[in-house]
């Protein structure tokens, strides 16, 4: 074996242990759909589906939000809620969010919500408004993803809940890490 060989020999061992270990700065589908099935039960295979999708949209994200909301709109709307931030880096962080909206959109509903999120290492990072679009249908149950930006970071909560309503929504979300009743 001549010296480069050797060389590069040596170097690709070196990477052995970090190839191996996967990319530790973001969560793999099978992390996420773990936590899903934790949070929403083993029984909820649309999540599961809704996930993939998700990730074959925006790929791996660094965090995640499990929590709950609620909502309502007659014309306009209000949408408030609270989870724990958990970033890949070992971060938990309590969160809390709310917003208004306005469209063709009434009924109300209560959800279980998984946020995917994109951009973020610090908690710092999410604590502003997100716009995004919304639609819903539920008339008893129902689940569905929304994406929604802020410069370079992403989310994309994912919700199952309960309730009665229909119709389509442009608004924000506004994060804090305090709970406040001011949507704006």
């Amino acid at each position: 074996m001549n010296r480069f060989t050797a060389a590069a020999f040596a170097f690709l061992l070196s990477l052995t242990p970090a190839l191996a270990a996967g990319d530790q700065t973001r969560f793999s589908s099978q992390e996420v759909m773990d936590a899903g099935h934790q949070f929403f039960g083993e029984t909820t295979a649309g999540v599961a589906e809704v996930i993939e999708y998700t990730f074959s949209k925006l790929g791996e994200p660094n965090g995640y939000i499990v929590g709950e909301e609620g909502s309502g709109a007659f014309v306009g709307g209000l949408r408030y809620g609270e989870g724990t931030l958990k970033l890949k880096n070992g971060t938990d962080q309590k969160v809390f969010w709310q917003g208004p909206s306005v469209g063709f959109d009434f009924g109300g509903n209560g959800s279980r919500v998984l946020v995917l999120v994109y951009g973020v290492t610090s908690p710092d990072q999410l604590f502003n408004r997100f716009v995004g679009v919304d639609g819903s249908a539920y008339v008893v149950g129902g689940l569905g993803v929304n994406f929604q930006q802020n410069n370079d970071v992403k989310l994309a909560p994912i919700r199952t809940g309960v309730g009665a309503r229909l119709g389509v929504n442009a608004g924000y979300l506004k994060y804090t890490a305090k709970p406040t009743w001011n949507p704006f």
